[in-house]
């Protein structure tokens, strides 16, 4: 087997970077590219725990045809000039962390990969190995870790290291679902949404749903958001009976986390309840599932059920209190590496104002940042 980094590479010392993984967008709003993307994303063994040559028929035969459609019609609501919000935010987040992470931390780089889709995890962590990388943290930008996520980016960054003849060291965050800085950041949404529009009668936290099973076998995905919704809520003061969570786009007939969102906001506004206020803390930038499946598909059936208004709090995306934690939060996580790069950094400015041989000229050691 022929490593990857068999070949030559850039010379000077090895690079610290941060790698940011999201889920994934299709590339247009179109059904043949929202099939390539659901093709990729619904075929890994994480999203669906089917037998393959069961879920192959069942995925090729039947879900790819009818829902890549669908799909492309509720990408196509949401899809703005510069292309997927999804990655737009994502690409936000990641320049405003490259930014700013600079202050807290020399040396590193901040790239951006999804899971599914490009700039995916191989191309990206192979321009990294081009550029020496030799300490790599990878930051799933899921606050709960679950399998299906967070495993599953796992997954890819160990298939694609797993080619190279030299593994970098490696940090791996699981969630940050209770760190007080990104609760902060929540509860702050909050009442700036407030201080726009007014409370409503309830606040509704709405996760993204898993299958019942994948919990019953071990995965924390729901306690970890029941925390979240908690902390924000008492930070928030709210009584036991004006907040709520539930879980949403729901896929197949299995039993998935309940109550479903889909359920709850019709029920309630048949029992009288006139407005809701609804945030989706398991998404650190919006989404299709955010902006079409809550914003649009889920207020109209909340008002058309009898509700008055469902008004969408966005995700956390590129603001500001979002990167100055995640700037506090990376900064933290390379703790120790952080040195290592000081060291060197110091090291070659020391080289450089070294006096050279008795001509006068200087020894200057390339040095690639």
């Amino acid at each position: 087997m022929r490593y990857a980094g068999d070949e030559a590479r850039s010379q000077g010392p090895g690079r610290t970077a941060v790698l940011l993984v999201n889920l994934g967008t299709p590339e247009a709003p179109t059904a043949g590219a929202v099939r390539r993307y659901l093709a990729e994303f619904l075929w890994d063994p994480r999203v669906v725990e089917i037998p393959r040559p069961i879920w192959w028929l069942l995925l090729y035969g039947l879900v790819l045809p009818t829902r890549s459609r669908r799909a492309a019609a509720a990408y196509e609501k949401i899809w703005t000039p510069d292309g997927s919000p999804l990655l737009v935010h994502s690409l936000h987040q990641r320049e405003a962390l490259a930014a700013a992470l600079p202050q807290r931390v020399a040396g590193v780089t901040v790239e951006l990969a999804m899971r599914y889709g490009r700039p995916s995890i191989p191309d990206v962590l192979a321009k990294l190995r081009a550029e020496r990388l030799q300490r790599l943290l990878v930051l799933p930008l899921y606050p709960q870790y679950c399998g299906v996520t967070t495993g599953s980016a796992f997954d890819a960054v160990s298939a694609e290291l797993a080619r190279w003849r030299t593994v970098p060291a490696l940090r791996f965050v699981a969630d940050y679902h209770d760190d007080p800085r990104y609760i902060s950041a929540l509860t702050q949404s909050v009442r700036d949404h407030w201080w726009q529009h007014g409370h409503a009668e309830h606040l509704l936290f709405s996760f993204h749903g898993i299958p019942a099973r994948n919990v019953a076998a071990g995965d924390p995905y729901e306690q970890q958001c029941l925390v979240t919704a908690r902390l924000v809520a008492q930070a928030l003061a709210l009584p036991q009976d004006r907040w709520a969570v539930s879980f949403q786009s729901r896929l197949g007939r299995a039993q998935w986390l309940q109550p479903y969102t889909a359920e709850l906001l019709p029920a309630w506004a048949r029992e009288g309840v006139r407005e809701v206020d609804i945030i989706s803390p398991g998404f650190a930038a919006d989404c299709v599932e955010t902006l079409e499946e809550i914003a649009i598909r889920y207020r109209t059936d909340f008002e058309g059920a009898g509700g008055a208004a469902l008004r969408y709090i966005p995700a956390l995306n590129e603001r500001r209190d979002h990167i100055e934690f995640l700037v506090d939060f990376v900064a933290q996580q390379l703790q120790g590496w952080a040195e290592t790069d000081t060291a060197e950094t110091a090291r070659a400015a020391d080289e450089a104002q070294t006096p050279g041989p008795r001509d006068g000229r200087s020894t200057l050691k390339e040095f690639h940042r």
